[in-house]
């Protein structure tokens, strides 16, 4: 009896709240829209990307989660550059295969001179 007398008064509570609750929060209208975020630390564009920069990188939250033009702007960015660093390793590498050649070529130039 005491349990079913107790439950009786906590419906109660929990009814009245929520009247309470609908019946005063819609006197000030609906809220207002908040402007959305916009990246704070966007990356250099004067420069390209180091370390630092993509470790400071934060993104601001939105509604569902981060805002996809923001982080597709920074991957977009973070892709190209990583292209052009790519190209740049293999040109050097390949000028370097290059200056190898010459150098290992110009070695054994004289060996054969001498044996003649």
């Amino acid at each position: 009896m005491v349990m079913f007398l107790f439950l009786v008064v906590a419906l109660a509570v929990v009814v009245a709240a929520v009247t309470l609750a609908v019946v005063g929060g819609g006197e000030s209208g609906p809220l207002p829209e908040a402007a959305p975020e916009r990246l704070q630390d966007p990356l250099p564009a004067d420069r390209p990307v180091g370390r630092a920069d993509v470790d400071g990188l934060r993104f601001p939250v939105a509604p569902r989660g981060y805002r996809m033009a923001d982080v597709d702007d920074a991957l977009g960015r973070l892709g190209a550059e990583l292209a052009e660093r790519d190209a740049r390793i293999t040109d050097l590498e390949s000028a370097l295969a290059g200056a190898r050649a010459a150098a290992h070529a110009r070695q054994e130039r004289p060996a054969e001179g001498e044996q003649r």
